[in-house]
């Protein structure tokens, strides 16, 4: 079955490139709606979160709408819907940009299930990959092959020793995102924060709401939440752009040194492919083994605390 909101939850805070302050409500939506935004400050334009709506953006996934109205740096609450199982939202927000809260999904997470889930009389099916589908730009790639359920590989190199090389594998069945990923805050090096904030961008990021490195540093107060939180984060980040299919996915995703962009480019390619993918109507074993099931059992107040404290030497 499909599932929304049980009752409405509210975000504050401001956008991590823009620096302005917004408001964002996740309300229930009736079954079969999708995930929907709806800019209350633009006389209510709709913006659809789907893969078709990207448009192109530095360091963000950026939606628009069919009137032109936009909503970007979506990808953290896209993640938290599609982790918690949340199939229909209308998401009101009263400016252009999905206020960054502590750089993860656990916010967001937090305040899903502090509203509750409500479970919908309509089949929910997901998109079945059929067979591999891949994208490459220079030494990324991302790509997607058949599997019964979704599953995530990633690796990254940087060359701060902060970071460096981390790969990491995980079946997202059964709550996974919110046991391993949810908590895993965006992450730059200092020097990308100067150049940045010279050119007009994160003008709202903090040292609290990103890890920052410099070298072998971490600047950022307290530390790492996990010792390879950076790929955790970029799994967090490919789950929500993954959500823009529509659907649950049924395959497993690996992505090397990719990033907003090139995963889009992975769906549109997979959709203009009619022959790599099907509808799969969803089962209760089928279901069971998708992101979201079981996860109205986590106390919204344990989350919110594990993601505030959790740190690593």
């Amino acid at each position: 079955m499909q599932a929304t909101l049980a009752t409405a939850a509210e975000f504050k805070g401001a956008g991590l490139h823009s620096g302005a302050a917004a408001r964002l409500t996740i309300r229930p939506a009736p079954a079969g709606h999708g995930i929907v935004f709806r800019r209350t400050d633009l006389d209510g334009a709709l913006v659809p979160a789907r893969w078709d709506h990207v448009q192109p953006s530095r360091l963000c996934t950026l939606l628009q709408g069919t009137n032109g109205a936009t909503v970007s740096t979506v990808e953290h609450v896209m993640a938290a819907l599609a982790g918690t199982g949340v199939h229909n939202a209308l998401i009101d927000i009263d400016g252009p940009e999905v206020p960054i809260l502590d750089g993860s999904a656990a916010p967001f997470v937090a305040g899903i299930l502090r509203a509750g889930l409500r479970m919908q009389r309509k089949t929910l099916r997901a998109i079945r990959v059929l067979k591999p589908v891949e994208v490459r730009e220079g030494e990324a790639f991302a790509r997607l092959t058949p599997a019964d359920h979704l599953g995530i590989d990633f690796a990254i190199d940087f060359a701060d020793a902060a970071i460096g090389h981390q790969e990491k594998r995980l079946d997202m069945a059964n709550g996974a995102f919110l046991r391993e990923l949810m908590d895993s805050r965006t992450f730059c090096r200092q020097a990308d924060v100067d150049a940045m904030k010279a050119n007009g961008l994160a003008l709202g990021g903090t040292y609290f709401n990103a890890v920052v490195v410099d070298g072998d540093r971490v600047l950022s107060p307290g530390g790492l939440r996990h010792a390879d939180e950076a790929v955790r984060h970029k799994m967090l980040d490919a789950m929500g752009d993954l959500a823009l299919a529509g659907a649950p996915l049924l395959a497993h995703y690996t992505g090397h040194r990719a990033g907003h962009a090139l995963t889009n480019r992975l769906l549109r390619a997979l959709f203009d492919r009619p022959d790599a993918w099907e509808w799969a109507t969803c089962s209760d074993d089928l279901q069971s083994r998708l992101p979201g099931a079981g996860v109205d059992r986590y106390d919204p107040a344990i989350l919110t605390d594990r993601a505030a404290t959790r740190a690593v030497a």
